[in-house]
């Protein structure tokens, strides 16, 4: 028997399911983060994961975007071969690209344009985030099953691949590499490994694993129970198990929890060849999956706020530190220490690559800047736009590596004495914020909406063409940061995860049970 699926229903459908997920977390995360929140003993990462959770539920009862990087659109198609599609204008990516065109225009819940077309020259940005990455497979049915996923620059920048030889180790690979990735992919969240198949077949597997429900504490409590695990479940909780055990924790600040599943997808390869993908879910994880049937477009439901812990992170006002940007001074930016909080108040400016690279032509062809960064602290962030009453959108920070090589410039050029980003800092710049006597400040990433609340004024001061990307002055009120470099140049996220992986490996904390469900 034939189904019709008519256009508009399928671009209704994928309109509602990308502000579907903009705003709800899949109840499995929340299940996992939670049971992992309870047995953190890391006090750093305990707090980031209290935030990733208070801002998950606020996302959730306010209808904004859980992260300021609303994603590239990524969606998969199984089409049934007795599927007919009905008024199609254009083609079927076309159809696609319009539900992501309204998904994205929405009044009520307008999400960031995150894509640009031309990746290699002008990288203009396309204004309502389409083109979307369409995957279609034609299989036996009369059904239209579609999963939507939306993917942030953070975790998707950390992607790693590796052509091994047929005898090398996968868990030795995977354990290298993970601590290369830095925090910029926000964890704790998941990893998707595709082996098999060929470059491109292994990448797909890895992206597409990611969008399978969380299950692995189900899967210790089956090991636990000693039932036999198949080799692939052996192989996850082996990859888990050592994989928290880098110490990496929350943020990547140290602590018990850097991956709340590991995922993995396999394909027959050639005899000479062990292909393998993977890919890191952030901890604003994002994706819906839908059955279309004919009888018009698919709604999903809202999930109940039970779900969410009792979680209600709030400004610590005894231990941390309130600071005043407009009087601030190098001398009390030299006294920080790495790990202290901070409550920030008062006006900072804003600025991500694209702003650095024009101050950077700027200064070089010796223009004065439409701001004056003397004595001031940057935020980088793009942030979502306004709706309602709101001063801005969800203004999550972003990774902070992207910024390193113009590290130096801001702080010996343009007055500039301190900087809040997302995760580390690379040598070059830690180097720098030494020579300069500056610090590095860390938000949570993955707490958009809940940073934004701190947010009480914003206006573009600078590069107003830029989108996203211009120069805002934000007037905040006890925004938390934590200090990551200090201007001696230690760095939290060097020496938390260290002691963290000596603790976890003195066995001091195999006694603490998880949650049961």
């Amino acid at each position: 028997m034939t189904t019709i699926i008519k256009q508009d229903d399928l671009i209704e459908s994928i309109a509602g399911a990308l502000q579907y997920i903009s705003y709800y977390h899949p109840a499995d995360y929340i299940s996992h983060l939670a049971r992992a929140y309870e047995r953190e003993q890391s006090p750093a990462a305990k707090d980031a994961m209290a935030q990733i959770l208070t801002n998950s539920k606020m996302s959730a009862t306010g209808h904004r975007p859980i992260c300021q990087d609303t994603g590239i659109v990524n969606v998969f198609l199984k089409v049934g071969m007795d599927v007919r599609f009905e008024g199609l204008t254009g083609s079927l990516d076309d159809a696609i690209n319009e539900g992501v065109r309204r998904g994205y225009n929405n009044p009520d819940n307008r999400l960031r344009a995150s894509v640009v077309a031309d990746p290699q020259f002008a990288r203009k940005n396309t204004k309502d985030n389409t083109p979307a990455v369409i995957h279609v497979e034609l299989v036996p049915g009369d059904k239209l099953d579609v999963t939507v996923a939306a993917k942030g620059g953070g975790s998707e920048n950390k992607t790693k691949f590796v052509m091994l030889n047929p005898s090398d180790s996968l868990v030795d690979w995977v354990l290298k590499t993970v601590p290369t990735m830095g925090a910029g992919w926000c964890p704790p969240g998941m990893l998707g490994i595709g082996i098999g198949g060929t470059a491109e077949k292994a990448m797909l597997m890895a992206k597409q694993s990611l969008m399978e429900d969380l299950d692995m504490y189900q899967l210790q409590e089956k090991a636990a129970k000693g039932e036999k695990l198949d080799q692939v479940e052996e192989l996850r909780l082996e990859l888990f198990e050592k994989v928290n055990a880098l110490g990496i924790g929350a943020q990547g600040l140290g602590g018990l929890t850097t991956v709340l599943d590991v995922k993995i997808a396999m394909y027959p390869t050639h005899a000479a060849s062990k292909p393998v993908a993977m890919i890191p879910n952030c901890a604003a994880t994002r994706h819906a999956h839908f059955v279309m049937d004919g009888s018009g477009p698919v709604y999903l439901d809202a999930p109940s706020l039970d779900l969410w812990p009792q979680v209600n992170w709030t400004p610590n006002t005894e231990t941390s530190k309130r600071v005043d940007l407009n009087t601030l001074t190098k001398e009390e930016v030299a006294s920080w220490k790495p790990g202290q909080t901070l409550l920030l108040n008062g006006k900072m400016l804003t600025g991500r690559d694209a702003a650095h690279k024009r101050i950077q032509d700027m200064l070089a062809k010796g223009e004065p800047l439409p701001v004056d960064f003397t004595n001031r602290v940057i935020y980088y962030v793009g942030p979502v736009d306004p709706v309602g009453d709101e001063a801005v959108g969800p203004a999550g920070p972003t990774t902070a590596t992207r910024m390193d090589k113009f590290t130096d410039m801001m702080l010996e050029k343009t007055g500039l004495i301190a900087m809040i980003g997302k995760a580390e800092r690379g040598p070059v710049a830690i180097e720098s914020i030494k020579n300069h006597q500056s610090a590095y400040l860390m938000a949570v990433g993955g707490a958009a909406y809940l940073v934004s609340k701190a947010i009480k004024n914003a206006k573009v001061v600078g590069f107003e063409d830029l989108g996203m990307e211009a120069i805002y002055e934000f007037d905040v009120v006890d925004m938390p940061v934590t200090v990551a470099v200090d201007a001696g140049g230690t760095s939290a996220h060097i020496t938390g995860p260290a002691e963290w992986q000596k603790r976890i490996a003195t066995g001091e904390f195999k006694g603490i049970d998880i949650a049961t469900a």
